[in-house]
């Protein structure tokens, strides 16, 4: 009976040494930490880039490196680069 049980032990604690061994709670909250942050990254990041490229374009048409320098390209700049500050700030 004696050899019976110890067997069962020994049987065990092999298992559990060869089973897959399970992430501890502090990983997986970190783990489920970063899955819910995820969406709110990848939108800081988006916006941000889509609002520096909206203001550049601005600066450009404002300047008049891109267009053809007129009012109406100035114009159209500097509209651009207060939406695309007012994007930054959001941001």
């Amino acid at each position: 009976m004696e050899t019976m049980n110890t067997d069962k032990i020994y049987a065990e604690q092999l298992a559990s040494e060869y089973a897959p061994k399970d992430a501890s709670k502090v990983v997986a909250l970190h783990k489920l930490d970063q899955r819910a942050k995820l969406p709110a990254t990848i939108c800081a990041y988006s916006l941000g880039i889509v609002a520096a490229l909206v203001l550049g374009v601005g600066m450009c048409l404002t300047m008049g490196v891109v267009g053809d320098g007129s009012s109406v390209a100035f114009d159209i700049g500097v509209v651009a680069g207060i939406l695309g500050i007012a994007g930054i700030c959001v941001n």
